[in-house]
């Protein structure tokens, strides 16, 4: 790459747009002057003008900004909260000496020490501050990180019952820590709750060695896990698990007829959890409540017969579809047509009822679309997160859209199902006493979270002052002149160097703009749902802020892992042992190969190892070798891949001149563990100094850039792609290009034509875009108009499932009582509840004004 050129704007930080020649023999050319031009100079100089004239005054605007914002900040409530969690950072302070000078023995016996004085009636607050110490002194030790003052805040919000928004890359995994070990000192268990599988596992794995080490018993719920494993992970002082697990073994240990199966702390199951991601689990999910479904007898053959009908109806003549509310009408003409076509009298008649079919087989054709709600792989539609990006196995649509959705793609109709049980994320989490958050951006939502669960959001300070700066949102009148100067974009910040993220709404569209940039040959890795590239979403997130790396991503996958400018050093760390070694271990390969993947690779430097590295790696394969060989090469991935994660763990536990000697010792055939675990060691140190390297250099360009490719219904999704750059004081930027061609803008009907007429009156060129407070009020507006539509919903949705709660309360209670009670209490509860079904039917089989003499008799008798 050494004809790209690069331009830094030395007032700003932020790199000047490159102006790059594409042509049929090499998307990149450069003159003889040294200077890089396009052939067509003039349209695409207007546009850099532009760009470049946005860029000082978006850097003036944003040190106005921020001076408006520290004013707004001192006079706030939440500027007063924050001053008086200072004092608990001054007391943990004050003790940290006294903390440092225990051994790991002294250091351990804090556990017992605060259990014993809760016993002797002294609260948790009297020792939170001491508690705090321990757990920052202890994960120093362990992980080798020290809780900064404003995560001591964090913990301090997360303890009292609050949400603690902290900005992208402040560290709230590790501030969990300090909450959850205080609150487990009860022994009545707490709950650590993330929004997936793989970050459950890996603050378990990466958090769970603090609490170990401080003698608390960590768990572990996962997908596929037995009822014994589950009891036991939910037994212990500190359980991580998602919150889909959670629920469903909520629903299903009351649903159990046996007291072994109860998987869960009965009779109290809650007592104290912390939600990662708080947002997402009770807003976004808030929509969606938890299902568990059994099967019903429903005439599978009928949904393909819908679905031909729903193909013959055209929309707007036999049908109207209205998108925000996701409801389809048929017309007279619809009426009449579906009738013949499925040769039935009343399309709504009892005996026979075709509505329901014909209308779930208009939706599914209207509102799923492939790759964008769902996509098909191995026979079955499987349902993406809209919110995430992320595949969903196990969901699935309720009341017969799921089926519609098969007969539509031609797919094996699964059965239909009915609802067995059922809960929302809202009455799920309001079952805990106390409850806590965290996230990135609550704020917004604030008036939400005090209204349906009184829990106040508190906005921690940052460690260090966010230099971000977020360009003015670009809107364009059609799709294909957002979808080209995304493309220019791009090919601008290549040029220069910089990474960027580009996050998408959909599968469709990220490959959409995949493909544009492979028409001018600049690199990129694509993230999204496909299996293939969600096996490695943690590895491109790792490499998105290395130099020339260009990532795509539907919204926010890879949510959890940091975008580390320059790399991330134990990811790549990890990648080069994994490369090195795991051919020997087995032979097993991805099904899926990334071949798209090899464009974005070579422009990535590669990473240079030392000769150390470089021989304890030879060493480590050698020994792998023989090991697989020993094995017959038995192993799958997933198990050699385990090998190779124990060893990584104990190269962080061990001292290098034991795991030396562990290699050298005869005792053991093939040290294979403690070589990896060296190897690792002095790759990470090479990799490191590359990865501080090239991040001195990107910050140089400017940091991250964040492209976002249009506005989400919530003002806190795109805060959420936006925190993706500028993380912990480093540089960046954000720009958000609209179109008014965009799904949002025909859903909620915004007034496209008086945008259209007032692109007209600035350009007549309508794949030019306009930037300006009018338009961006007019967004804003309509974002949080779709912000209190949605509310409205999940606000209905609670209020119908609180009817439902008092009812399954008491079932569920009754239940527990019978599954987990004493015989006695057990057998008064049964004979209470025969007398009550013997009284119904007596009352409800007689006279009372014939039989009310032998009555009147009868109860005197019982006297």
């Amino acid at each position: 790459m050494g004809s790209v050129s690069n331009f830094v704007s030395p007032n700003t930080c932020q790199p000047t747009p490159c102006l790059l020649s594409r042509s049929n023999q090499s998307p990149w050319t450069k003159p003889v002057s040294g200077v890089l031009f396009p052939r067509s100079f003039m349209p695409i100089q207007r546009c850099h003008l532009v760009r470049r004239s946005c860029v000082v005054s978006a850097s003036l605007m944003g040190n106005l900004g921020r001076m408006k914002r520290n004013i707004q900040d001192f006079t706030s409530m939440n500027y007063w909260v924050v001053r008086d969690y200072y004092r608990l950072v001054q007391s943990v302070n004050s003790l940290e000496p006294q903390i440092q000078s225990l051994s790991d023995e002294q250091l351990k016996a804090k556990t017992a020490e605060f259990r014993e004085r809760l016993m002797r009636g002294d609260s948790l607050a009297d020792m939170q501050a001491e508690a705090f110490a321990v757990v920052r002194e202890a994960a120093k030790r362990t992980i080798g990180m020290r809780h900064f003052d404003v995560q001591i805040i964090g913990g301090g919000v997360l303890h009292d019952g609050s949400i603690a928004e902290m900005k992208t890359g402040e560290g709230k995994t590790l501030v969990s820590t300090l909450a959850a070990y205080l609150n487990a000192l009860t022994g009545e268990g707490v709950h650590v709750v993330t929004v997936n599988d793989y970050l459950a596992q890996r603050d378990a794995e990466w958090m769970g060695r603090v609490h170990r080490f401080l003698g608390l018993s960590v768990g572990l719920i996962q997908r596929g896990m037995k009822a014994e494993e589950r009891k036991f992970n939910y037994s212990c002082d500190i359980t991580y698990t998602n919150n889909s697990e959670l629920g469903f073994d909520y629903l299903r240990d009351n649903l159990t007829s046996n007291r072994e199966q109860l998987v869960m702390r009965w009779p109290k199951p809650f007592h104290f959890a912390i939600v990662d991601e708080v947002d997402s689990v009770l807003i976004d999910e808030g929509r969606n409540p938890l299902l568990i479904s059994g099967e019903a007898n429903e005439n599978a053959a009928r949904y393909p017969v819908a679905a031909k009908v729903a193909e013959l109806l055209v929309k707007d003549i036999h049908y109207k579809a209205e998108l925000k509310e996701n409801s389809v009408e048929l017309t007279e003409e619809g009426i009449s047509l579906a009738e013949m076509a499925l040769e039935t009298a009343d399309l709504w008649d009892e005996n026979d009822p075709w509505a329901r079919f014909v209308m779930n087989a208009l939706k599914a054709k209207e509102f799923y679309k492939r790759d964008v709600q769902y996509i098909v792989r191995d026979g079955k539609a499987l349902i993406i997160n809209e919110l995430t990006g992320r595949v969903e196995d196990k969901r699935r649509w309720s009341e017969g859209i799921h089926q519609a959705v098969e007969a539509k793609e031609g797919l094996e109709i699964q059965a239909d199902s009915i609802v067995v049980a059922q809960i929302t994320y809202q009455s799920l989490f309001k079952l805990y006493p106390k409850l806590s958050g965290m996230t990135g951006t609550a704020k917004t939502e604030e008036k939400e979270f005090l209204k349906m669960f009184q829990i106040p959001v508190i906005e921690v300070p940052t460690n260090l002052s966010n230099i971000r700066i977020d360009l003015p949102i670009q809107a364009f009148a059609t799709a294909r002149g957002k979808w080209e100067h995304v493309r220019r974009e791009v090919e601008d910040m290549f040029g220069q160097g910089r990474p960027v993220l580009v996050g998408t709404t959909s599968v469709e569209n990220s490959e959409y703009l995949s493909e544009l940039l492979k028409e001018w040959g600049i690199p990129h890795n694509v993230l999204n749902a496909r299996p293939k590239y969600a096996a490695r979403e943690a590895d491109f997130i790792a490499q998105a802020g290395r130099k020339y790396a260009i990532t795509i991503s539907t919204n926010m996958a890879g949510r959890g892992t940091d975008i580390i400018l320059g790399g991330n050093p134990k990811m790549l760390a990890r990648e080069i042992i994994e490369d090195s070694i795991l051919s020997y271990l087995t032979t097993e390969i991805l099904a899926d190969n990334l071949d798209d993947n090899e464009l974005s690779q070579k422009v990535l430097s590669k990473i240079k190892v030392g000769p150390s590295s470089l021989a304890l790696l030879a060493r480590a394969a050698l020994m792998a070798k023989y090991v697989g060989k020993s094995e017959s090469k038995s192993w799958t991935r997933k198990q050699a891949k385990s090998v190779i994660t124990e060893s990584l763990e104990k190269s962080q536990t061990m001292d290098p001149v034991k795991l030396q000697n562990l290699v050298n010792e005869q005792s053991e055939m093939y040290p294979l563990g403690p070589a990896i675990a060296l190897a690792y060691l002095s790759v990470l140190k090479d990799c490191e100094a590359h990865c501080l390297h090239e991040g001195s250099e990107v910050k140089r360009l400017g940091g991250l850039h964040v492209i976002g490719t249009s506005l989400h219904e919530s003002r806190r999704i795109d805060n959420q792609l936006r925190g993706r750059a500028g993380r912990q004081g480093d540089p960046g930027s954000t720009r958000f290009m609209v179109s008014l061609q965009d799904e949002m803008f025909q859903k909620f009907n915004f007034d496209t034509e008086w945008a259209v007429r007032l692109i007209s009156k600035i350009t007549n060129d309508e794949d030019l875009p306009i930037e300006g407070d009018t338009i961006v009020k007019q967004l804003l507006a309509l974002q949080i108009n779709a912000e209190k539509y949605f509310f409205g919903i999940r606000k209905s949705l609670v209020e119908f499932d609180e009817v439902l709660e008092v009812q399954r309360k008491h079932v569920y209670d009754l239940r527990q009582l019978l599954l987990t009670g004493e015989n006695e209490s057990c057998s008064q509860h049964i004979f209470q509840y025969m007398q009550a079904v013997v009284d119904e039917i007596v009352v409800g089989n007689s006279n009372p004004q014939k039989e009310a003499y032998w009555m009147i008799h009868f109860l005197e008798s019982q006297k």
